[in-house]
């Protein structure tokens, strides 16, 4: 039996004097049934129960991290399961973000009739891109049950875990070995200007937003919480024009004429939204 469905995220359990296998465990579970759920929202809600299920499996794998290896090897088996059916998402995903990027290029672009013509016809044919991926997708899981069957045992799976092993110092060495990747992926990208280092970038500050938001009322620093889940905002975004870009190239799915104007307009706003990230860092 699936647990209710949450409008666009699971409640966040931060009760005082609850010991935090117990707290991350519970963590953990509502997210992983937060994920079920969302996978079973039907029609033009797909995509978005698409999307938040990855972010409530991210978050569940995040919760992972900070108590492995404590929580025994059946966490990595269930971590890697979990791993695996996101990644079997990520076409889904990748379409539907696609269409995001477009739609807020379109809300920049109000009083440009010349632009808008261009993005609202890019944005008809990802449209359909995104409705064949979804087709094809469901052709070979119909609504999507084998996924939510699978993620349903291991959500069984995930109680039987040590949760009661992990004590506050591993949590919070582990939340503080995530801080130190995110520092140094962040410099690297912004040293090096590399897509792939930027992209790792966000990897890094999402995971450790995740962790804190994980944690509760244990994080040692709510403001750090509010920069760090900034930066992964904005991380995701440029990410989603970097991917627009990626559209542009040569078995591109708009006319010659449309890919053109569209990677110079990416590309514009990916480097606005690069300099807005590097201020942010640098706070």
């Amino acid at each position: 039996m699936h647990v209710g469905q949450f409008a666009t995220n699971p409640p966040v359990t931060r009760a005082p004097g609850v010991e935090p296998g117990a707290r991350l465990r519970e963590y953990a579970s509502a997210e992983l049934a937060h994920a079920i759920d969302c996978l079973g929202w039907r029609g033009p809600r797909m995509h978005t129960g698409v999307h938040q299920a990855r972010k409530s499996l991210r978050r569940t794998r995040a919760t992972f991290a900070l108590a492995m290896p404590a929580l025994g090897p059946g966490a990595g088996l269930i971590d890697g399961e979990l791993r695996r059916i996101n990644r079997s998402l990520s076409k889904l995903r990748d379409t539907h973000a696609l269409v995001t990027a477009l739609n807020q290029m379109i809300e920049k672009a109000t009083d440009d009739p010349v632009t808008l013509s261009v993005l609202r016809r890019a944005r008809r044919i990802a449209v359909r891109k995104r409705t064949a991926c979804a087709r094809k997708t469901l052709a070979a899981d119909p609504l999507l049950q084998d996924k939510r069957a699978l993620l349903d045992v291991l959500h069984a799976g995930l109680s039987a875990l040590k949760w009661k092993a992990i004590g506050a110092s591993d949590a919070a060495t582990a939340l503080q070995r995530s801080a130190t990747d995110a520092r140094n992926a962040a410099a690297k990208a912004r040293a090096s200007h590399d897509d792939e280092d930027w992209h790792q970038w966000r990897r890094r500050a999402r995971r450790l937003s995740q962790q804190q938001r994980a944690i509760g009322d244990a994080s040692a620093n709510q403001a750090l919480d509010k920069h760090d889940k900034r930066l992964a905002i904005l991380l995701g975004q440029a990410q989603d024009h970097a991917l627009l870009i990626e559209h542009c190239g040569r078995k591109s799915l708009f006319a010659q004429v449309d890919r053109l104007a569209l990677r110079a307009l990416a590309t514009n706003r990916l480097q606005r939204l690069r300099e807005r990230l590097m201020k942010l860092a640098a706070e």
